[in-house]
């Protein structure tokens, strides 16, 4: 068996059993359990989008919330019967055509995607030509635009009263569904020669500019791919929730994102993944600490907001120790694993 075919089928194995994993978790976890696998998924689409930009072309951008906030919106107007959005636009009534739209869930997820790139698209036109500090001031000013219109769209978002109801179609298998489509399609650019162009941009852009390469375009690209699949995040977690409002999307949004990405590992796809699982994962099990406890007849009470302390503090230890993140720039790949081994039987 060549290595090609071998990788392919230790492939096709992995999505088996995930999802055997997926069928077992419906039948034999309890809902907030669910919920959180769910939001590992979500996660780590929103970690993957977040690394093209920023990971593997270099450009920090602070705008992911916006982006997630249009894929939220498109994705609920999509859904939402007529009714429904007849009843829940109480400030004014919605204007049509929104008031008629109706998609199935997976094309409102794309039409989510698209919506997002399309701005993205817009905004990365005269603000990508920046760099460093002025691109991440620039991507978070428009990110805050982007929430401060949606808050005033009253006839089309409801406004600050937010979106209820939402179908909540976004489950396990749809959900790692999208999660697989964005895995696989990061891997592939990543590895085509596309993919080492963002990365001689994130190098060295002047470099890659002497060598003829039209740095701008590939840069514009980038944005507009992580802004897609930031947008496709978005739907999902509004799907998830089934309810949305404009104060979701608030800079601590991109700031979680970005605490996906930097602990996973800046530039590796791997580590998007990882980081996703064990941030997410932490975050839900430091919630104990903020529950009273017990211990016989002495009750130590609960600290609201000890969570996001002990937290953060566990932020700064990896920040320190292990500045590259968990991962670093590695990858864990077929190839790699099956490369280590033979090295080991050998140094036997």
């Amino acid at each position: 068996m060549n290595r090609k075919t071998r990788n392919l089928a230790l492939t096709g194995i992995a999505i088996a059993l995930l999802a055997f994993f997926i069928w077992w978790a419906q039948g034999n976890l309890d809902g907030y359990k669910i919920q959180v696998t769910n939001l590992v998924a979500v996660n780590a689409i929103l970690a993957l989008s977040l690394n093209l930009i920023y990971g593997f072309t270099g450009m920090f951008s602070l705008g992911h919330a916006g982006f997630m906030a249009l894929g939220a919106y498109v994705n609920a107007l999509l859904t939402l019967t007529q009714d429904q959005k007849t009843t829940m636009w109480i400030l004014d009534p919605i204007a049509w055509p929104f008031s008629v739209m109706h998609a199935p869930f997976f094309l409102s997820v794309v039409c989510a995607g698209l919506v997002a790139a399309f701005v993205a698209l817009l905004i990365a036109i005269p603000v990508l030509r920046l760099g460093g500090d002025y691109l991440g001031i620039a991507t978070l000013g428009f990110a805050e635009i982007i929430r401060v219109v949606l808050t005033n769209l009253s006839s089309i978002t409801n406004g600050a009263l937010g979106i209820k109801g939402i179908p909540g179609h976004a489950n396990l298998w749809w959900n790692y569904g999208w999660f697989l489509i964005t895995l696989f399609f990061m891997i592939r650019l990543i590895n085509s020669n596309f993919g080492s162009v963002l990365k001689a941009i994130r190098d060295d852009e002047i470099a890659a500019k002497n060598m003829g390469i039209n740095t701008f375009f590939y840069k514009v690209v980038s944005f507009t791919v992580g802004a897609f699949f930031a947008g496709v995040g978005g739907a999902l977690m509004g799907s998830l929730t089934t309810t949305i409002d404009p104060k979701m999307f608030s800079f601590a949004l991109t700031f979680n994102v970005l605490m996906f990405t930097v602990a996973g590992g800046l530039g590796s796809i791997t580590g998007s993944v990882i980081g996703s699982i064990v941030i997410t994962v932490l975050l839900e099990w430091l919630r104990i600490v903020e529950n009273p406890v017990t211990i016989g007849s002495f009750e130590i009470p609960g600290i609201p907001g000890m969570r996001m302390v002990l937290f953060s503090l566990a932020l700064i230890l990896i920040i320190l120790f292990r500045r590259e993140g968990i991962m670093g720039m590695k990858e864990i790949t077929w190839d790699g694993i099956f490369d280590r081994s033979k090295r080991g039987g050998k140094s036997e």
